[in-house]
């Protein structure tokens, strides 16, 4: 049978293609085990509070996979239709044969899913090397990555002063610098997030960033808090100096794994080097509380001046100058008609919000 927008992709095999195996569904709770934040069951039920429905399979794929587990959020757009994505998921990485194994999954998901699923996205957590995850007309690159594709990544599994040894000479000397002006890193509570959000607005405006609502915000700590299942630790720590706050980030801390999520600043008194004293002390934190890796959460992809976040890849680099690369986010489309003109108006969107609001943004200052 053919499927509307001559997409009759399902139940016909192409060269050099697997059979396609059945999703079977899964309660989330069944995820809260993965490394991957944002493959666990706590993700799923955060982002159900922000227009996300979450949905929890396990299927069993070829080329040495066996049986996965994945996440999927789905989303109605327009009423009529749903678009499902999978954030950093899936965590095996066949290496070669990656766009089969993709197609593969897309193709047992697509009958699990919502009727009128568009498309099936992944932001893939693999490292870039050898050959992409494509599959022409199957697994296509998305016009625009969701989640940031590069990042520094730093090992905290040494004593601290090897760790800080690690760190570049610079970053290194501001780590001790603020410590000898006197900067002091607290943790925050439920209390301090609108003090911490003010910050986050003129950051906002300073950087040029888009940022989500307050409540937001208040909803990751207060799900960190009291939801059912496994939970992250969700941290607020904010630099003080003459009781004057400078700075403050959101870390989290979830198995083996930690994260710089959101970061804020003033420039009140920049010279002291808050940010550094906050990445080091959440550094310290994460390995007390058993985790091996810190995760800066996004850099450019290389080192150019010219790039507007030039400044965030010294800093970040700073703390282990080696850049993990992924692949980014992949489409599987299910409507190829339909799903053209989402990936056209995507990308307009894109360009409104990255490059013409910005620019509005950076007059508006300048005025």
């Amino acid at each position: 049978m053919r499927r509307e927008d001559g997409d009759d992709h399902e139940g016909r095999e192409g060269e050099g293609e697997v059979t396609s195996g059945t999703a079977r569904p899964l309660d989330t709770s069944a995820l809260d085990g993965n490394d991957e934040l944002l493959q666990s069951g706590f993700w799923g039920r955060f982002k159900q509070d922000h227009g996300w429905q979450p949905l929890a399979f396990e299927m069993d794929v070829s080329g040495g996979g066996g049986c996965i587990r994945l996440l999927v959020l789905t989303r109605r757009l327009a009423r009529a239709f749903t678009i499902a994505y999978v954030p950093f998921g899936p965590a095996f990485d066949p290496v070669a044969g990656r766009g089969v194994m993709l197609a593969e999954i897309a193709r047992a998901l697509r009958r699990a899913l919502p009727r009128g699923t568009l498309f099936l996205r992944w932001d893939l957590p693999w490292e870039k090397s050898g050959e992409a995850p494509a599959r022409p007309g199957r697994i296509v690159k998305a016009s625009s990555d969701m989640q940031p594709p590069d990042t520094v990544i730093v090992d905290i599994t040494p004593e601290p002063e090897a760790i800080l040894a690690g760190f570049k000479s610079k970053t290194r000397y501001n780590v001790k610098y603020s410590e000898k002006k006197g900067v002091e890193v607290r943790e925050g509570t439920l209390d301090d997030l609108d003090r911490w959000y003010t910050l986050y607005e003129e950051t906002s405006r300073r950087d040029r960033i888009a940022i989500h609502t307050r409540a937001y915000y208040r909803g990751l700590f207060e799900k960190a808090a009291s939801a059912p299942g496994a939970r992250p630790a969700v941290k607020l720590l904010l630099a003080y100096h003459g009781g004057d706050l400078l700075a403050g980030n959101i870390v989290v801390f979830w198995r083996t794994r930690s994260a710089y999520l959101y970061g804020a600043s003033t420039g009140l008194k920049r010279n002291l080097m808050p940010t550094y004293a906050l990445q080091w002390k959440a550094i310290l934190m994460a390995r007390a509380a058993g985790c091996t890796t810190y995760d800066l959460y996004g850099v450019p992809p290389a080192s150019d001046p010219s790039h507007p976040m030039y400044g965030l890849y010294q800093f970040k680099t700073g703390f282990n100058e080696t850049v993990l690369h992924r692949w980014g986010t992949w489409d599987a489309p299910y409507r190829p008609l339909l799903y053209a003109a989402y990936r056209a108006a995507e990308a307009l969107r894109m360009f409104y919000y990255r490059r013409l609001k910005k620019r509005q943004r950076s007059h508006a200052a300048a005025d």
